[in-house]
């Protein structure tokens, strides 16, 4: 394995560009000797960094910083825009080196690179606008690191959970040895009364021994256990945090390409971000950012006019971009506004029929529909090709970006005034207050977005009224829907003729009463996405992990309050006990995953990361059904199968397969072994499987 040189100074190069970009754009507006000798110490910083690591032409660069600013050491009015943009364009420089850095990268000047390698760093100061505003998407490159180590905090996790039965079997032991010492203690009295007992006073002693060795063992090993549990997790939270980012992390970027294109345009432009501090994962808040940098882009080139024009239209000589940043919701809305002209929606039209994007005799074309054509990409209003506009490309970056991240788009238009761009995302890709419940007794906990929570309710049976299309309850002198959570999860009837602690959610549907068996309490959560083959519940937006690290699942409040409107119907007979089932996979995101699925079902759910862990449950604990992985290290579930049904005391027990494992001999080989059902991951769909199983596990 080739070591990396560059280990810690990437992130120290990238931290020290970001402050120094930073800067350097704030002393464009306002500057201070104080401010410039902060920039000063900054690019030293990083040349000293550079030669630690032969990076010569880095610290060529900040040397070179370093020789622009300190004429202005002691005042710095008499810093030009020249050079500003001298130092700005080796900071892009410098971007653009610090992207090419891989571990096989030693040297500098191309020394020990590949031919690809050299391509890049040649390349690398042509992208140098968007490299060194590329605040998010630098960080992305260690994304996938911590995703490994958040993924092993996890596993690790996982394990520790399986050894506290190692503690029960080591306390099982002590108590082995004090039955031991009891009984050695009574016949060492009848051997005494008889005038013996030598023997049995030293195995006596032994016992005593042995069981005050376990009784410390045991001690030792709860207080271990504990420690690591709870350093784990400070660890994960640790991890979690540090993979988020603060939107204003994107505002440099967002000021520094709305600097650019206005003096490329020869305009001026001033630039406000609001609502920074909220955190969002680096990988979407650099998807988001690129679409903003095109919206900027757009707007200085065709909305912001020139000093003149806006001096004949009463405007300030100087156009204005804000950006505001904020929750809605299970949502995260990205607020653009200009206060330029607005877009010339005739101009568009007259591109897009020439164009052919539209026929010429349409009629009653619509605001939206040209909007969704400059989406579309292809078109532009300007009259020339420069850096920043003329090519037909820029809003469609816009469309793609949101496709992405199952967001949307909307664009509002004001003549004169300006126009206002509305980016709305999941908050499925964001950390988020939750409030934390439980849909079955004894299951894992589910997440409520707490934006969407309005209050609690206590319930009697009389409270909910049931009738054909479904059931409501009162709350502030309305009728609003009613659904048990366990319902909406499963799609299933419920039990009527008993009482509920309700959760009030609001959503897109209005107002609905959600029945939970228990209030857990709040915490505030980081959501990951679902595996793509997992074609879950449409209320699940995606899971967070507990405090042991065992992923559970994230609601939507709009697709809450959906089926809390549709029709269930309620059943007054008295619900069945719960059947215990059995998941083994070596996928801890798998296993999690069914076993967070069925527990909402209302499933009594164990899980084994192995096939052997998991014949060794089967051997202490009946199941009324055992979903298996295939594909697992050691034992894998063909074998495991044919295992359960070789032993008498579990040869009945239904079992399903789930592999990612299509080809037909695979089915035919899980059914010859005696699985009764087989799912294809990438197939995988909760309705089905809840469909499949409930026959074979009631």
């Amino acid at each position: 394995m080739v070591q990396d040189p560059y280990r810690y100074f990437r992130p120290e190069a990238r931290n020290l560009l970001d402050q120094f970009a930073q800067g350097i754009l704030e002393l464009e507006n306002s500057g201070t000797a104080g401010a410039v000798q902060r920039l000063l110490r900054l690019a030293h910083t990083l040349k000293g960094a550079a030669r630690v690591v032969r990076q010569t032409t880095i610290a060529e660069r900040a040397h070179a910083i370093e020789d622009a600013l300190a004429p202005y050491r002691e005042c710095a009015d008499g810093l030009a825009r020249e050079s500003i943009d001298v130092i700005l364009a080796h900071l892009d420089e410098i971007a653009g080196r610090i992207v090419t850095l891989a571990p096989a990268d030693v040297g500098d000047g191309g020394h020990g690179q590949s031919a690809a390698e050299q391509t890049a760093a040649s390349i690398a100061p042509k992208e140098a606008a968007n490299a060194a505003v590329d605040g998010p998407r630098l960080i992305r490159a260690d994304m996938a690191d911590m995703d490994a180590v958040l993924d092993g905090i996890s596993e690790a996790h996982a394990r520790l959970i399986a050894l506290r039965r190692n503690g029960e079997a080591i306390e099982q032991v002590g108590h082995l040895a004090d039955l031991l010492r009891a009984q050695l203690a009574a016949l060492g009295g009848s051997e005494r009364g008889r005038g013996g007992g030598g023997g049995q006073n030293q195995a006596l002693a032994t016992a005593e021994e042995l069981s005050q060795k376990v009784g410390r063992l045991v001690g030792d090993f709860d207080t271990s256990v504990s420690r690591v549990d709870r350093e784990l997790r400070q660890l994960r939270d640790a991890a979690e945090a540090l993979r988020l980012v603060s939107v204003d992390s994107v505002f440099v970027a967002l000021k520094r390409t709305a600097r650019d294109a206005a003096r490329a345009l020869s305009k001026e432009v001033t630039f406000e971000g609001r609502g920074g501090d909220i955190r969002l994962d680096a990988d979407v808040l650099g998807i988001v950012q690129g679409a903003l940098i095109q919206i900027i882009r757009n707007a200085v080139a065709h909305g912001i006019e020139t000093e003149s024009e806006r001096a004949a239209a009463g405007k300030p000589a100087g156009g204005r971009i804000t950006v505001a940043v904020r929750r809605s919701g299970s949502k995260i809305l990205f607020i653009c506004h200009d206060d330029g002209r607005g877009i010339d929606l005739a101009a568009v039209q007259r591109i897009a029929v020439e164009r052919g994007l539209l026929k010429a005799d349409a009629i009653n074309v619509t605001a939206e529909d040209l909007v969704g054509v400059l989406l579309r990409g292809g078109v532009s209003t300007s009259t020339a090709v420069t850096d920043v506009s003329g090519r037909g490309v820029g809003l469609d970056v816009v469309r793609e970006a949101l496709e992405r991240l199952a967001g949307e788009v909307s664009v509002r238009i004001e003549p004169g005034r300006g126009t206002t761009f509305e980016l709305v995302i999941p908050s499925s890709v964001s950390s988020v207050a939750t409030l934390l419940v439980e849909a079955e007794r004894g299951g894992g906990a589910v997440a409520i977005p707490l934006d969407g929570v309005r209050g609690i309710l206590r319930l009697t049976a009389s409270d909910v009224a049931c009738v054909t299309t479904g059931a409501s309850v009162l709350y502030e002198d309305t009728a609003i829907a009613f659904i048990p959570l366990a319902t909406a999860l499963a799609d299933s009837p419920w039990m009527a003729g008993r009482d509920w602690t309700a959760v009030v959610v609001a959503g897109a549907n209005g107002p609905v009463a959600v029945g939970v068996e228990r209030l857990v309490g709040t915490a505030r959560t980081v959501v990951r996405p679902l595996p793509g083959h997992l074609n879950a519940n449409p209320v699940i937006v995606g899971a967070w992990l507990d405090g042991e690290g065992i992923p559970r699942l994230i609601l939507d409040p709009d697709r809450l309050t959906a089926a809390a409107n549709g029709t269930h119907t309620a059943q007054s007979e008295v619900s069945p006990a719960k059947r215990p089932v059995l998941v083994v996979d070596d996928s801890l995101t798998t296993r999690m995953l069914e076993k967070s699925i069925l527990e909402s079902a209302g499933y009594d759910v164990d899980v084994a990361c192995s096939g052997e862990e998991g014949l060794d449950l089967v051997r202490r604990k009946p199941f009324a059904l055992i979903l298996c992985d295939v594909e697992m290290p050691g034992i894998d579930g063909f074998t495991f199968v044919e295992r359960i049904r070789a032993d008498a005391a579990s040869r009945d027990i239904p079992a399903i397969l789930v592999t990612s494992r299509a080809a037909p001999e695979d089915r035919r080989r899980g059914l010859d072994v005696g699985a009764q059902g087989y799912i294809v991951k990438s197939e995988f769909n909760q309705a089905e499987l809840l469909t499949m199983i409930r026959p074979i596990a009631n």
